[in-house]
């Protein structure tokens, strides 16, 4: 008979505080979603206020945390900030580049803090058009019958977000629910006014329709003809590039055949796509590296920090007036004093690994993909003493603005490739020799992969043929027949 037994063991063990939950959540959110996740926490805590971020900033670039020094628990980072200052040395020309001229910026902004319109901001927002209203109107325009307009309106209602109508016109005619009992042929006509309409092409129940519905916008009855054909029995041809097989097949000149061909990958597969209600993201910069008097700086976004602090006169009053009762409020306010912290960790973090990454690829930044070193998150990890899934959530979906462009962090670590000579160099670099090689080739010759791998050996790289097609197709470059056929 089985027994029974208790017996006790003690072990380590990590567990994850609430506080360091809500740091590490913090930590690998993008600045957008930062920002909602902020202003809910602030409309939940009486404690916490928000002001506006550009107006009160402190002098390193981080919120100023007010009632941080009035608890014992502060953490360490807040005496290591000493030798990592930030230096948001915003002089005017430089305010005006990262406020109004930088590429994030919106000239609505700027209009709404030059005008006395408090409204201008919003009124600089473009409307959005819908693809079925848009359709709706025009239908409205159109000299139809109350059956006929109930059948195109039916059909309307039936596209999907690609402008397309994927149901069966039997089962369409079953839902009309009109008398006489609609047929097929109706709503064939119905479907036929429906493609009529803008943009062109919508209403077509296939890739290969509603390709063959923008026919007409190529110039040219030749054209026209090769486009249909090509549409109708060729596709697949047209997917592979293989133009010398559509010429012989059609009986046209190789040029005139490219040409056509060209046309038709220009068309709009989806063009229900151009009026989608999904809002269009834009890209904000969390931190900011400008090349002031021979060196790079690298500093906050003042946009993207939030100024969070305490409640001074709701945690003074909650002070004087505390006991056993207030137990709920007692826990607001240390969650509140939590989140002030690690707001600030946040962007203390992420300014360390910007300054540290700034370090190591100013070459880049100075000669573009050239410059690349090898970087990779155990570096960043060992020199910064952090962990190295730290470094992972810091690089993900935070942005860099530099004076070659905005990049997302991850774009500054690449792999290691090692020489013949024994040196090192990054993947980045060789995909940026690579499109130097294709750029300088002879139009009428151009290198093969093959040619490419055997370039790159000689400069001591040693990268195999499947590498170089890789990264090319990485770069959205064609193979040297289709930039021969390009370029003729």
């Amino acid at each position: 008979m089985p027994q029974t037994s208790l017996k006790l063991a003690s072990q380590q063990g990590l567990a994850m505080s609430p506080r360091l939950q809500q740091a590490v959540r913090l930590l690998q959110l993008s600045s957008l979603d930062f920002a909602q996740e902020v202003s809910e926490v602030v409309a939940q805590n009486p404690f916490l206020e928000q002001g506006d971020p550009l107006a009160e900033l402190a002098h390193d670039g981080t919120p100023i945390a007010a009632d941080v020094a009035a608890n014992d628990e502060a953490p360490s980072f807040m005496a290591e900030r000493a030798g990592l200052q930030a230096e948001v040395l915003i002089q005017d020309a430089d305010e005006a580049w990262v406020s109004g001229g930088a590429p994030w910026a919106t000239s609505g902004s700027r209009q709404a803090d030059q005008g006395d319109d408090d409204m201008g901001l919003v009124n600089s927002v473009p409307a959005v058009t819908r693809l079925r209203p848009y359709l709706h109107v025009q239908a409205n325009a159109l000299k139809l019958s109350d059956r006929e307009r109930a059948l195109v309106g039916l059909l309307i209602e039936s596209l999907d977000d690609d402008g397309y109508l994927r149901q069966d016109l039997a089962e369409l005619a079953a839902l009309a629910g009109l008398e006489p009992v609609v047929d097929e042929q109706e709503l064939v006509q119905a479907l036929t006014r429906v493609q009529s309409m803008e943009p062109t092409g919508v209403g077509a129940r296939h890739v290969q329709e509603c390709l063959a519905l923008q026919i007409s916008e190529i110039e040219g009855l030749r054209q026209q003809r090769m486009a249909r054909a090509i549409i109708r029995d060729h596709l697949d041809l047209l997917a592979t590039r293989d133009t010398d097989a559509l010429a012989r097949i059609l009986g046209q000149s190789q040029a005139d055949v490219h040409a056509v061909c060209e046309r038709i990958r220009h068309m709009d597969p989806h063009p229900g796509w151009r009026y989608s209600a999904d809002p269009m993201a834009f890209i904000v910069p969390d931190v900011v590296a400008r090349f002031d008097k021979g060196q790079w700086v690298v500093s906050l976004n003042p946009a993207v920090v939030p100024k969070v602090s305490i409640n001074q006169a709701c945690s003074e009053l909650f002070q004087r007036h505390r006991d056993a009762r207030h137990a709920e409020l007692a826990a607001h306010l240390r969650d509140a004093r939590w989140m002030v912290r690690n707001v600030e960790q946040r962007f203390h973090t992420i300014l360390c690994v910007a300054r540290l990454i700034v370090q190591r690829q100013h070459l880049f930044l100075e000669y573009g993909e050239m410059g690349m070193r090898p970087l990779s998150l155990r570096d960043v990890a060992q020199e910064l003493g952090l962990h190295e899934s730290t470094v992972s959530r810091v690089i993900n979906n935070k942005y860099m603005a530099t004076r070659s462009g905005v990049f997302e962090l991850k774009r500054f670590f690449s792999r290691a490739v090692h020489t013949s000579n024994g040196g090192i160099c990054s993947t980045v670099a060789i995909r940026g020799l690579i499109k130097d090689i294709i750029d300088s080739e002879d139009p009428t010759r151009p290198y093969s992969d093959v040619a490419i791998t055997r370039l790159l050996a000689r400069q001591g790289l040693a990268v195999a043929r499947r590498t170089v097609t890789k990264y090319r197709q990485m770069m959205n470059i064609e193979m040297a027949g289709q930039r021969r056929q390009r370029r003729a």
